[in-house]
Order: C-alpha cells, then structure tokens, then sequence
C-alpha cells in the first residue's frame, strides 16, 4: 500500500512539474512612450530545430519547396513550437503558412525565392486590400489567428516579381473589381462572400502578412522586392519589428503597415520603398466600423528611410480610429514626398489623436508635417460616397526637427465640419524653403515655437502673407 500512495505521489509530483515546464515562458520589453503602454511579451522558443532540408527541400533555386516546407512547420507546430530554419542556399517556394509557436529562421546565406505565379498562391485566403477584408490570393508568408509567430535570421526573402509587375498597371478589369470589393464592404456583404482572386481582379499579395496574431517577431532578415505592401500587420496584439534592412520599389510599395493593430515596438530598421514607409492605418470606413478595432500604442525608434512617399504615414484607411503613436530619432536620409503625413477625407470617420514625432532630420521634402483630410486618390471617382463621416483630428506633436530643403513647413488642411485641434510645431528648422512656409485652414489651437528657415526662394508675394517671417 505505501509503495502504491508513493507511485501516485511520485506521478503527480512529475505530472506538475511536466505543466510547470511546459507552460510558455516570455520575455518582456518596457517601451518609453509619452502615453501608458503595455509591456511587449516576445515569446521565448523552444530550443528545438527543424530543417526544411529534413523535410525534402532542396536548395537549387529551382525544386518547389511548398510542401516541405509546410511539413516542416506542421511538425515543429505539433511538438510544441520552435524554430524552422531555412540553411543557406537558394530555395524556391510558393506561399508559407504559419502555425502558433513557429520561429521560421533564415541563416545567414539563405534565400527564400517567392515564386510570381498567381496559382500558386490559391485556394485564397482571408486577407484584406487598402483597408477592406476579403479572400485573395495568399500573401507570400501568412499567419491568421496565430500566438507567437516570427522570421528572425540574417538571410533574404526575395521574390521574383516579373508577374506582380504586370499587374501595376491596374486595367480597367482590376479597377472593377475595386469597385466591386468597396459595395460589398459598404454594404455589409459578408467577408467569405468577397472572392477576389478571379478573373482579371488582379489584386497583389502582400509580402508578408499577419492577420489577428498574437506576440509577433520579426527580427535581422533582408527583404527584396514586393508584390503589394511589405509587411502588413493586421489586428494584431503586441510585437516587435527590429534590425529589419526592407528594400522594395514596385507599386504600393509601403514599408511597414500596422492596421489595426496595438502594441509594437519598430526600431533600428532600414526602409528604401517605393511607397510609405512606416504607416499607421486602422481600416476603410463601413468595415472598419464593423470591426471597431483602433491602432494604437506604436513606438517607432532609431529607423532610417533612405527613401519613399512619407516617413510616417496615418491614413488614409483609418475609419477604426488611431491614437498614440510615437516617432523618435528617425531620419530621411535623401528625400520623402511628406515627411509627416495625417490623410483622411470625408468618408472615413473615425478618429487620429495623440500622435508624436521628435528629433526626426530630413534631406529634402515637399510639406514637413502635412494634414489632409481631403485625399480620396483614385477612389474620388471610382465609387460614391456611401456614408459621409467626419475624422477628428486633435494633439499632434512635432519637436526638433532639422531639414535641409522643403517646399513648405506646414500644411494643415481641416474639414470645416470638425476642424483639427491642439497642434504643436516647436523647435523646427528649415535650411531652404521653395514655395510657403506655412498654410493653415479649419485648424483650432496651433502652437508654434521656435520654427524657422534661412532662405526663401519663392514667390515674394507668398512670403508677404506671413510677416512673422520676413
């Protein structure tokens, strides 16, 4: 009888301490914002390996290593999580799907080759285009309803684009389908019934894009080229995004897009796009109020743009509302159509507050901080407005910032209907300005400390309408 109590005593003592060892362990990372923020848990993977080579994937740049790959998540995911790891070489796949638990791990040397085949990226999935939800052609590498999911490594994710290039173009059958997908999500059409992977719809993947996950991390990889936006964070909770060297000139080429999302840290990142390069978005009007869901608690630190159309974009999808965000010594270095961008206009509602940027430089730019809400794009004609709803814009910040030339200091354009409110432009110097230091419209409560420029070379008569600066 005691050797059966002490077996039964010995097997719960290893049975608990069997939970106790298993549970998930986190790292966490304390975020200086000048608003509360959340802790960020990075979870800690399993030192426990799977070589896409054991499971058949070969690194000739020309065997198709979808299922290899996916074998390789699926056994890494079943024994707990851990990292899968590409070795150097050249490995040509379609797209990678995630699992909770999954670290896919790029060694030095390795090269994920994307193939530009839009087959292959079928059965669609669940995804969303500029702000509206609905099933499309696979991102290149997806993760939904994951917890802990990350690429980290020193090696390249470089798609071939010959295809996704046709596709810029955007013909009249791809405007369509635009068309199309803005109704429905106007009119509440439920998101499985929105197929746009047909015909000639044509909508482009993203690169990489996760979509109501859990404790992100992506972390040192290089990325080359892009169908679609880079990186696009959709509904996700808490994440890193850190030492990242993004490179990708195509069309709606965005750097980083966090929609929707809450809690991240992006820091210490390269961004050359064709587009954005760090953009804050929270969804497209009807849809976005559906899912009520605003982005918020953003730091972005110690990142370099060495090119693109804005710095920090917020907008123009952004009917979900957008609140405390915080950029912090960054730098442009060449050129940037807008440095500090907020676009909206009268379809979107929603809301922008509590938005921060310092000691920021610039080479050169057209509007140093710009509010639009006014910018309808392509949109203006291609669709009516369904909805009028009005974006509240108020507390926005901008301290110590240097640029070499601009067009203009600042720009702020409200909506009559709800005017911006509470703008600080302090500590803000121009080398060379070429067309107006400042126009202001439909704008309550403007701060302004210490902003000046050392030479104006354009329209005298312009420059008369602001004495302050003669």
């Amino acid at each position: 009888m005691n050797i059966l109590k002490n077996t039964s005593f010995l097997c719960g003592v290893l049975l608990l301490l069997s939970c106790t060892t298993s549970k998930p362990q986190y790292e966490t990372i304390t975020v200086e914002a000048p608003f509360h923020m959340e802790p960020i848990k990075v979870f800690i993977y399993p030192e426990k390996d799977f070589s896409i080579a054991d499971f058949g994937a070969v690194a000739d740049g020309k065997t198709m290593n979808t299922e290899a790959i996916a074998k390789a998540i699926d056994a890494c995911n079943q024994k707990g999580g851990g990292r899968v790891v590409v070795p150097a070489g050249e490995w040509l796949t379609g797209p990678v799907h995630f699992k909770s638990n999954i670290n896919l791990h790029l060694e030095e040397g390795a090269v994920l080759r994307f193939t530009d085949n839009p087959a292959d990226y079928l059965p669609a999935v669940m995804t969303s285009w500029e702000g509206m939800e609905c099933y499309n052609y696979s991102p290149l590498l997806y993760a939904f309803d994951c917890e802990n999911v990350a690429i980290t490594g020193k090696g390249t994710l470089k798609p071939y684009m010959d295809n996704w290039k046709v596709w810029f173009k955007r013909p009249k059958p791809h405007m369509d389908a635009l068309a199309q997908l803005y109704h429905w999500a106007s009119t509440d059409v439920p998101v499985e019934e929105r197929q746009m992977a047909v015909n000639d719809n044509n909508l482009r993947p993203h690169l990489i894009h996760f979509n109501r996950c859990k404790n992100v991390l992506l972390e040192d990889f290089v990325i080359r080229e892009s169908p679609f936006w880079t990186i696009h964070l959709f509904m996700c909770d808490g994440g890193v995004v850190r030492n990242l060297d993004v490179y990708a000139h195509g069309h709606n080429n965005d750097g980083v897009d966090l929609e929707m999302s809450r809690n991240f840290l992006i820091e210490d990142c390269i961004f050359d796009q064709g587009d954005d390069a760090v953009v804050i978005k929270a969804g497209r009007n009807r849809d976005a109020w559906r899912l009520n869901t605003p982005c918020e608690n953003i730091v972005v630190r110690n990142c370099e743009i060495r090119d693109g159309h804005t710095l920090l974009g917020i907008g123009s999808e952004l009917s979900g509302g957008v609140r405390n965000v915080y950029m912090d010594n960054c730098h442009a270095t060449k050129s940037v159509h807008r440095f500090f961008f907020i676009k909206s206009n009268h379809r979107r509602g929603g809301f922008v507050e509590n938005i921060t940027m310092q000691n920021v430089t610039c080479g050169s730019t057209l509007r140093v901080l710009e509010i639009d809400t006014d910018v309808l794009y392509q949109w203006k004609n291609l669709v009516p407005t369904y909805e009028t709803s009005i974006t509240k814009i108020e507390g926005i910040y901008l301290n110590n910032v240097s640029c070499a030339n601009a067009k203009a200091i600042y720009d702020l354009k409200g909506d009559e209907r709800l005017p911006i409110r509470n703008v600080e432009i302090k500590n803000v110097h121009v080398d060379t300005i070429t067309e107006f230091v400042k126009h202001v419209q439909f704008t309550e409560n403007i701060v302004e400390e210490n902003v000046s420029f050392d030479t104006f070379t354009g329209d005298a008569k312009v420059m008369l309408e602001y004495p302050d600066y003669n």
